[in-house]
């Protein structure tokens, strides 16, 4: 069994490039071992992810160029290993888990949460779009509904409503939380590894599947090229700018 930490405990845990490509690489170490049986992703100092880390976007997002290079290669190379890999992997959700933390939650096999975490997508605030890779996958997992009042009505909502709409398997009190994680993770780790990693397999498989029956993946795949072009606009820089600078977004 093997924890990964999110770590960026001034921000609370929000995902820096270096901190994506380091998931990337973690994900390539843990599919290449054959020891493991389970591996827990959790945030450090009572929080999941806050998202991404702002204060890096001033440096790339406004070029079409290295703000694609940023979601296809550092964003996607992480979540890209994560879904890859073939040992079952347990997300443990404590606060805030937004954006980037709904993200890599939607690449785990099973997600528990403390009753006080709290899940949104408010980048419409900053005046951007969820990537198309990164929205298919969190739809496909979450669900149209949820996935709508995130993007279009920076909606957040609590870990209860996530339950409801599938998004969860359970919802517990804080204290709780770890303890029953630990508990599923060594019974998922008591079974047999080598069928878990055929599961784990047989899902990427059927999820392929699905996506080509609604020609998903092509679609997506058409709207890449051009998906990245907002980089530049006034609207983009003025909810960066505003976000960094406190002040309320002016349109």
């Amino acid at each position: 069994m093997a924890t990964v930490v999110l770590r960026n405990p001034d921000k609370f845990n929000a995902m820096s490039r270096a901190m994506w490509r380091a998931l990337r690489e973690v994900f390539g170490q843990v599919q290449a071992r054959t020891d493991l049986r389970c591996v827990l992703v959790r945030g450090e100092g009572g929080h999941f992810c806050a998202g991404g880390d702002i204060a890096e976007y001033p440096g790339f997002r406004f070029d079409p160029a290295s703000l694609r290079a940023f979601h296809e290669e550092d964003v996607w190379g992480g979540l890209s290993a994560m879904l890859a890999c073939d040992v079952p992997i347990l997300a443990v959700i404590e606060g805030h888990c937004m954006g980037a933390g709904v993200e890599i939650a939607s690449c785990c096999d099973i997600r528990v949460a403390a009753d006080s975490a709290r899940f949104g997508a408010p980048i419409a605030k900053l005046c951007f779009p969820m990537a198309p890779r990164e929205a298919e996958l969190v739809t496909r997992v979450a669900g149209e509904v949820t996935v709508h009042e995130l993007l279009l009505e920076a909606a957040v909502l609590d870990a209860t409503e996530m339950k409801a709409r599938g998004f969860l398997s359970r919802v517990l009190a804080p204290t709780a939380l770890w303890p029953h994680a630990r508990e599923r993770a060594d019974r998922i780790a008591a079974l047999a590894p080598g069928a878990a990693r055929l599961h784990k397999q047989t899902f990427r498989a059927l999820n392929a599947q699905v996506a080509g029956a609604n020609q998903s993946g092509a679609a997506i795949n058409s709207i890449v090229n051009s998906a990245y072009d907002y980089a530049d606009s006034a609207e983009h820089r003025e909810g960066i700018a505003a976000f960094l600078e406190k002040r309320p977004a002016r349109f």
